[in-house]
């Protein structure tokens, strides 16, 4: 069984960012690192990929470190929050750093798994870092003017208050107007009727990523914004496995 650590590491710039990790009792391999969405207000951070399970399911079952960062404002993080924005990729990099270091870790098998608002952020840091192993995305924005001025009353008040509304401040968290600078493998999953991040976000994405000769998948899948958990647990276990390989299965 997998033992949960919380960490506090530094942001590069004095700020806190909290880290969790769960570090299987297997030889030195790959790491996960999950960076959570808006969780309706409750501000857990990372701390609900421990609450949930997470964490130790993916450790144990894939035989590799797997962690949870908490974004600016969430958690013991230091805020404030900035809508994916870049203290928001500083504190991921900062945590890709740590995992990097690592003696459980193989640092040229680290993933990047970013959900919601997390996903937009995760997408910016993988133009950002190179030597990712492979990209995970959920639900995410990768174009945040097209969102801002397509979304509901309650996103755009989000953006206004957390990152403002210029010009710089769209290009600070649009991966997909930087996606010639991506190279990690990645796995876009999507809801079909997700009525927060159109999924047309997703598809333009995709479409941008395979041009610049990345490789790329897409799953277009029968939900909304949050995902059916029976239909991402297939599509996961056999992306993760292979990149992990020849580790357990995730079941």
């Amino acid at each position: 069984m997998s033992a949960v650590t919380q960490h506090i590491i530094d942001r590069g710039d004095g700020a806190r960012v909290e880290l969790f990790q769960a570090r299987p009792s297997a030889p030195k391999n790959g790491a996960i690192l999950f960076v959570h969405g808006n969780q309706g207000g409750l501000l857990l951070g990372g701390k609900e990929a421990v609450d949930d399970g997470s964490l130790v399911r993916f450790s144990s079952r894939l035989g590799v470190t797997a962690a949870a960062i908490s974004q600016p404002g969430f958690g013991a993080s230091d805020g404030p929050a900035d809508f994916c924005g870049p203290t928001t990729q500083q504190a991921i990099i900062a945590a890709l750093a740590f995992l990097k270091q690592q003696p459980s870790v193989d640092p040229a098998r680290i993933v990047l798994y970013g959900n919601s608002r997390g996903a937009v952020a995760s997408a910016m840091v993988a133009t950002k870092v190179q030597g990712l192993r492979a990209l995970i995305l959920t639900g995410g924005v990768y174009d945040l003017r097209d969102a801002y001025e397509s979304g509901s009353r309650g996103l755009q008040q989000a953006i206004q208050k957390e990152a403002g509304v210029s010009n710089e401040s769209f290009l600070d968290r649009s991966a997909l107007h930087y996606s010639h600078r991506i190279r990690a493998e990645t796995l876009l999953l999507h809801g079909k009727y997700d009525d927060r991040a159109s999924v047309d976000q997703a598809e333009r994405f995709s479409e941008a990523l395979a041009q610049v000769g990345v490789s790329v998948r897409f799953y277009a899948l029968e939900g909304g914004h949050r995902l059916p958990r029976e239909q991402v647990t297939p599509i996961l276990r056999e992306f993760l496995t292979r990149i992990f390989a020849p580790v357990a299965t995730l079941h």
